[in-house]
């Protein structure tokens, strides 16, 4: 045993003092092993829409109304069955419905309190009891302890059960432990959450979905590009604060940004009231809005949208001229457009603009801003970076994620590993050094958090604030995947030809099982018996008969269109993947009317389910990451024991 191994031997035996402690250690740590492993919960670009978000989290893709199932089999009706699932989601919200015709509120009480009670315990069987009792809630916890042990030393269970309910009803506490119960079922149900990317833009409610998130139990994030944009937003880069600002107002919610995260735009709309006084009849600047949106903002917000994408251009020049190696000259647009012939050359050929009323474009610089655009984005810049809230959660973005994930034999990243026509993985040049496959996505997340955490070495930030903004739509990025961004074409030209936008060569070749199987090796997952990648970004077209299952099941790709954006072109809602100790199984959701509706009609929004995989025999916590994690301790545990047997290190009694 070296030097170096018995220090950490004697610093372990602080935790554990005697052979008795290490030897209990051992035990639990052995039980832990032999359980079934936990369920986990793979959501991907959920783009804001909150409610539905919300949901599928509170119902677990509908492993809640399994449960409910497996425990009442035929002993309680279908419309029971969706009336206590609905209640375990909306507890509060339920209740008041349910007990505003309710006659006999007690008898209600009694019979939820212990269907509550049965699906509880059904849930916290594959669990030890200390993981148990920590998630229990401390006002109710030892009288649900109580509910949900088995008693043998009593010899009339169903009396002393009896008198707990009866007790909880008559002091008037049924109503709040019922909300407690049904929120340690949502607990419960789901050990562990993967969000694959895409929380931010399109739908009205991120920083509501951050807020669950950032309360929820145990989750980890795989960046996507619209998550990145709102970091490199949050960190103070000028490209991505536009890049933000743009899409919220494009798609009507910019709200989002001024009472979600408490940002003033001020500055902009005073800026795009004195550069565009007119922009109501600008097809070019339109707003999607949907029924929420108060239309007297119209054209103010049309006004904006112009200026911030103009400063937008403007912001993404300066980077790409600092940048030449990013290979992106040719979103360099603002340089090459005829004012008086109101025309632009994109790949040589000329266009006529759609709006060419561009006050602030000088000739001689296209890209520097006014003295007035300067100051606009210099405020700009300090409200973003001053957002108490906005800088919360993307300290959690962070700390809790990443730009891939291994877990369990599964490869969790949300675009692509970019990739050459031969299927070779493609190479990208950092300050020098080529980057590919794997080393390309460690190398793009250190200049990510260089961007946010950097303090000393400003020229180090720098680079990381434009390398960010690279990630977010540049040609060899892995959460983009695409040879260009055509913004400036959507907007400014008519003819769709340009608008296009080449995926990168992996959306191609993923069926392959060899490329697939190169990936699962490059990323430390070859020849893993039941590796998958678990992939999003681009939505599986359904209605067109595209399937989320590719390469034999070896690739997932669960993004169905959350957004409702996407909804006219995947014909469902959204996919969710959920594995357990039984296999792993892929869920497709309808269209989500409200919360409401939800409450009202009862009415879940899952549509079909499939197993991807079903294990021949139940996954025990020994087989998965953190099994492996766990038999490290137990070895370094029995090696303490050997120490203490041997005398090299003295018990502290």
């Amino acid at each position: 045993m070296t030097d170096t191994q018995l220090d950490f031997l004697r610093a372990l035996s602080r935790q554990f003092p005697t052979i008795g402690a290490a030897s209990t250690e051992i035990i639990n740590l052995e039980a832990i092993l032999n359980l079934p492993k936990g369920t986990e919960h793979f959501l991907t670009d959920v783009h804001g829409e909150n409610e539905q978000f919300l949901h599928v989290l509170k119902n677990g893709s509908g492993t809640i109304r399994t449960k409910i199932d497996e425990e009442f089999g035929n002993t309680l009706s279908d419309r029971e069955k969706r009336g206590l699932a609905t209640l375990i989601y909306y507890p509060r919200e339920k209740m008041e419905l349910v007990l505003a015709d309710e006659e006999d509120p007690g008898d209600w009480y009694k019979v939820t309190l212990f269907r509550l009670v049965a699906i509880v315990r059904r849930v916290a069987g594959k669990y030890t009891r200390s993981k148990v009792r920590k998630a229990l809630p401390r006002e109710f916890a030892y009288v649900i302890e109580e509910l949900i042990t088995e008693k043998a030393e009593i010899s009339d269970k169903e009396a002393y059960y009896h008198e707990i309910v009866y007790t909880i009803i008559r002091l008037d506490r049924a109503q709040e432990f019922i909300v407690a119960l049904c929120e340690l079922v949502q607990r419960l149900v789901i050990d562990h959450l993967h969000i694959v990317g895409d929380i931010y833009d399109r739908g009205p409610g991120p920083h509501i979905i951050m807020d669950a998130i950032c309360r929820y139990h145990s989750v980890d994030i795989q960046w996507g590009n619209h998550d990145i944009v709102w970091m490199g937003a949050a960190a103070g880069s000028e490209a991505c604060i536009c890049n933000v600002i743009r899409m919220a107002a494009r798609y009507g919610h910019l709200g989002t940004i001024e009472e979600g995260y408490g940002i003033n735009l001020i500055p902009l709309a005073k800026l795009a009231m004195e550069l565009y006084p007119d922009e109501v009849n600008n097809s070019a600047f339109a707003i999607r809005y949907d029924e929420d949106y108060d239309v007297r903002d119209l054209a103010l917000d049309m006004r904006m949208h112009k200026a911030v994408t103009i400063l937008q251009f403007k912001a993404e020049g300066k980077i790409l001229r600092r940048h030449p190696e990013y290979g992106m000259d040719d979103r360099l647009l603002l340089d090459k457009i005829d004012a008086e012939g109101k025309r632009v050359c994109i790949d040589g050929v000329w266009h006529a603009l759609r709006d060419a009323e561009l006050p602030t474009l000088d000739a001689a610089d296209p890209y520097a801003y006014t003295a007035a655009e300067a100051l606009c984005m210099k405020r700009l810049v300090t409200a973003f970076r001053r957002s108490d809230k906005l800088q919360r959660h993307v300290r959690f973005l962070y700390t809790n994620g990443s730009l891939y994930k291994t877990c369990n034999s599964n490869l969790l990243y949300h675009g692509c590993v970019p990739m050459d026509e031969d299927g070779s993985f493609q190479s990208f040049v950092i300050d020098g050094t080529a980057y590919r496959g794997r080393a390309l996505y460690d190398a793009l997340e250190y200049y990510a958090r260089k961007a946010y955490f950097e303090n000393h070495d400003e020229a180090l930030r720098r680079r990381g604030l434009d390398l960010i903004w690279y990630i977010w739509c540049g040609p060899c990025s892995p959460v983009f995947g695409k040879n260009r961004m055509t913004t400036f074409e959507r907007y400014f030209v008519e003819d769709k030809a340009t608008h296009r936008e080449q995926k990168n060569a992996y959306y191609r070749l993923c069926n392959e099982e060899r490329i697939v199987d190169g990936i699962l090796a490059e990323f430390g997952l070859g020849g893993r018996e039941h590796a998958h990648i678990v992939n999003g970004h681009v939505p599986v077209e359904q209605k067109k008969g595209e399937s989320p299952v590719k390469c034999g099941g070896k690739l997932l790709v669960i993004d169905g269109g959350f957004s409702k954006a996407y909804h006219t072109k995947t014909g469902i809602a959204g996919y969710t993947l959920v594995a357990n100790s039984h296999g792993m199984r892929l869920v497709q959701h309808e269209f989500f009317e409200s919360t409401e509706e939800a409450i009202r009609s009862e009415k879940d929004i899952l549509s079909d389910s499939q197993f991807i995989e079903t294990y021949t025999k139940r996954r025990l916590v020994e087989e998965t990451d953190t099994g492996k994690e766990l038999q490290i301790q137990i070895a370094q545990l029995e090696q303490l024991l050997q120490c203490y047997r041997d005398g090299v290190i003295i018990e502290q009694e």
